[in-house]
């Protein structure tokens, strides 16, 4: 699903190619959803989406497949642009994807011209972000072998930076 039902004249109109997407004159999305969905999509994340949905929240909740080390799509950077606010859901594997991870400096790079980023961390220890330990100095190590210096450091940056903002910490909850 690309948005939500709420207000279908302002989701994207046309899929020329899965890079590719041309929208409505309408205003951007309200919300980005970023998160890793093998952890939080059959859950947290279709509970989410339906509440923002319910709201009448136009919400941008990618569900297409990635290819493993596929980078992220001029699709998605023109959605993550076009997004008033963002809910980056950090959980315990969102650092084993490159893509998550790509999402993530973007998103970064939005909020510094104003947008807002709300993280939720889903059973997750900021600290661990901010210090690159646990599953993510894991997730750090071994995309090493694969991506540049410079990719593992905006990666490492943004992890820290999320780490520092307030959010929602889901341990031990209903979700």
């Amino acid at each position: 699903m690309l948005g939500s039902s709420a207000q279908p004249q302002q989701q994207v109109s046309a899929v020329k190619d899965k890079n590719e997407v041309t929208t409505t004159s309408s205003p951007p999305w309200d919300v980005f959803l970023s998160f890793r969905g093998k952890d939080t999509r059959p859950n947290f994340i279709s509970h989410l989406h339906h509440a923002l949905d319910q709201a009448g929240i136009v919400t941008f909740k990618d569900d297409l497949a990635l290819s493993k080390g596929e980078e992220i799509s001029t699709r998605l950077r023109q959605a993550i642009r076009d997004s008033k606010m963002f809910v980056v859901v950090i959980s315990k594997n969102y650092a084993d994807s490159s893509w998550c991870l790509d999402e993530l400096v973007e998103i970064l790079s939005c909020k510094r011209t104003n947008n807002q980023v709300i993280p939720v961390f889903y059973y997750v220890d900021p600290s661990d972000l901010r210090h690159h330990k646990g599953s993510f100095g894991v997730a750090l190590k071994k995309h090493k072998k694969r991506h540049s210096v410079d990719k593992i450091d905006k990666w490492k940056s943004a992890l820290t930076e999320i780490a520092a903002l307030s959010g929602y910490h889901l341990k031990d909850a209903k979700e």
